[in-house]
């Protein structure tokens, strides 16, 4: 760890319970936001484990007060649910605007399980990420517990054409499809940033079926279209395994009982052009997680393939 969490670390010790200590931290791999460290904790009561999630980039350090602010309050919403239908983490602490740590801090629990972004596996995953879904998109929030209305990542002139494309017009069709208003659509619980890479996975036991141990990452939870959610989901995972695993999804997703509109066109769109020129950003946790194979020019062929079949196939 380079960067000092010094007065950090005396924060978190004075949220421990009695008797605990931290005796070991360690950084996770997969962050691409913030900071995150596996804090092992040992007292009385024998050892557990918390995630401290940092933010130390300067863009989301700006930021860093309304995100965690978010996430703390849904991760006390979540918590409260009967039956907690939706394993988010358990809200230890959180100091939004770093007074009194290093940096904008939050603390919670450790949730069981890994990322996993293989390319074997992915069929057996896709239901359980679809019926997930289904669940967070069913979740009740009303009055205060209702989060912010989802923003749009990317507007008609904000998308970055890559620049070594030999599909231009491609682009430019995507591009005006959302020159329009949003269409209507009917509200519900958004994660806003769910993928492969924000949910855990476990092996179920010596069945070796998957299961999902937790979702996490809830700092963009907003209010708005379920198909906004759906299709970042979408577009995540014609990057990582391609345009029909990605297209799974869906079929599971209502299989599920979820419940999508008449423009799922418009809203994959807007979601996939925010990916543009090459997905770098999503690829760099990747890659750390093992997906080497993820090169600028596999990324940027499976978006375009991507945006070809939504242009083709939804209206």
């Amino acid at each position: 760890m380079t960067e000092d969490w010094q007065r950090t670390r005396a924060w978190v010790r004075r949220h421990l319970a009695p008797g605990e200590e931290i005796v070991r931290a360690e950084r996770m791999a997969g962050g691409w936001t913030s900071t995150m460290r596996r804090l092992h904790v040992h007292g009385p009561d024998g050892e557990r484990r918390l995630v401290l999630r940092s933010f130390v980039r300067p863009f989301y350090l700006r930021h860093a007060d309304g995100l965690l602010r978010r996430e703390s309050g849904v991760l006390r919403l979540l918590d409260g649910l009967a039956g907690r239908p939706v394993p988010a983490a358990r809200l230890v602490a959180v100091d939004p605007g770093g007074e009194h740590c290093d940096h904008p801090s939050l603390l919670m629990t450790l949730l069981p399980g890994s990322v996993r972004l293989d390319q074997g596996t992915a069929g057996a995953r896709i239901p359980l990420l679809a019926d997930q879904l289904a669940r967070i998109h069913r979740t009740p929030a009303a009055g205060a517990d209702r989060p912010r209305a989802y923003q749009a990542w990317v507007t008609p002139g904000s998308v970055r054409i890559p620049e070594p494309t030999g599909r231009p017009g491609l682009w430019q069709r995507a591009v005006d499809a959302i020159r329009q208003p949003a269409p209507p659509f009917r509200g519900c619980f958004l994660h806003r940033d769910f993928h492969p890479g924000n949910v855990l996975f476990t092996d179920g036991g010596t069945g070796g079926t998957p299961r999902i141990g937790g979702v996490v990452d809830w700092v963009e939870t907003s209010w708005g279209p379920a198909e906004l959610d759906l299709a970042h989901c979408s577009t995540a995972l014609a990057l990582l395994h391609g345009v029909d695993t990605a297209l799974h999804l869906e079929r599971e997703y209502l299989a599920a009982g979820g419940r999508l509109g008449p423009h799922q066109r418009y809203w994959r769109l807007l979601d996939a052009l925010a990916f543009a020129p090459d997905a770098e950003k999503v690829a760099v946790p990747w890659r750390e997680l093992g997906r080497t194979d993820l090169t600028a020019e596999v990324l940027r062929g499976r978006l375009e393939d991507y945006l070809a079949v939504v242009l083709e196939q939804y209206r």
